[in-house]
């Protein structure tokens, strides 16, 4: 289907849907949702909110309304848990400054939570995955390995500090993150998910037409997220993601392996991948450590080569 307001489809594995309303205002939706990952379910309903919210905020928006959906086994699911997940979401959403107004509920097996969101957006300013340029510095707003750190926390693994942080990132919105890149030239942005830095590293860079060179040693890692990767503990969407990127990814020889596969993790809630023009980077860096501590330099752009992605230590 084509349609000339239609901004941003999903051609490009873009964050979200993009629609022209008129000159000044264009809509950006977006849906995401998934089982728990904590067991707490008024944490679950934060996290699964900060994650859905965190779309809006990668295309430069404002998200505005927001829908639950909701999927529950009603037999053995108690009530008071079911109205824990939706009021932690709901504390996102009005965090966001956005407005929830509804939504939808299954019955089914396995519990699952998240949001269809709306923002709002001026149409010149909105923020893709395909726009970066030779030259330009990649900045990373949050540190990474939920995935592994999580898988390590329900094994008993981790003291409570390093689940607090775990936690603490999660649940933390990308809205001032994204209230400093609207100060600046950044030519492109995505949020990293499920499909891990790497995975949407190589979106950007075939949306682009580019290669993204990352440098693992100075990519933020979660506390307890190397140690428990030396160890072993690797979630399985870690190991599908790396046999999937493989192909198209080159990692030189002296990158440690347990931090090689960290890239792969997939996040939940995690930070914005932005590509940033050189000139600007050193700024908005000082600027986003203000409100992102665990906010990096972590690469640049190159012209294209074989790889989509090619990791480094240096």
């Amino acid at each position: 289907m084509r349609d000339d307001n239609l901004l941003v489809g999903f051609d490009t594995s873009d964050d979200a849907a993009v629609y022209r309303i008129n000159e000044e205002t264009a809509i950006i939706q977006t849906v995401d949702f998934f089982p728990p990952m904590v067991d707490d379910p008024y944490l679950f309903g934060q996290v699964a909110a900060a994650n859905a919210l965190s779309d809006v905020y990668a295309m430069g928006g404002q998200p505005k309304l927001a829908l639950n959906l909701l999927c529950f086994p009603s037999d053995n699911l108690p009530p008071e848990d079911v109205a824990a997940i939706l009021a932690g979401g709901h504390q996102k959403v009005v965090e966001a400054g956005a407005i929830l107004c509804g939504g939808h509920t299954v019955e089914d097996k396995e519990p699952k939570y998240g949001l269809s969101v709306t923002g709002f957006v001026h149409p010149d300013k909105v923020k893709t995955n395909a726009g970066a340029k030779a030259g330009d510095m990649l900045i990373l707003t949050k540190a990474i390995g939920s995935g592994v750190v999580t898988t390590a926390g329900k094994a008993g693994l981790l003291t409570q500090e390093q689940i607090d942080a775990v936690h603490r990132t999660m649940t933390t919105l990308n809205a001032a993150a994204a209230r400093v890149m609207g100060e600046y030239d950044v030519r492109a942005c995505t949020d990293i998910t499920g499909f891990g830095l790497i995975g949407h590293a190589s979106e950007m860079a075939a949306a682009s037409g580019k290669t993204l060179r990352i440098n693992a040693k100075s990519v933020p890692l979660l506390p307890g997220a190397l140690d428990s990767a030396e160890e072993g503990i690797l979630p399985g969407g870690l190991l599908r993601n790396r046999e999937y990127l493989q192909p198209s990814v080159r990692i030189d020889k002296g990158v440690p392996i347990a931090v090689a596969d960290l890239l792969f993790d997939p996040q939940t809630s995690g930070g914005l991948l932005m590509s940033v023009a050189p000139e600007d980077a050193n700024a908005m860096f000082g600027q986003l450590k203000a409100v992102c501590p665990d906010a990096r330099i972590i690469g640049s752009v190159a012209e294209e080569s074989a790889a989509k992605v090619t990791i480094i230590w240096q």
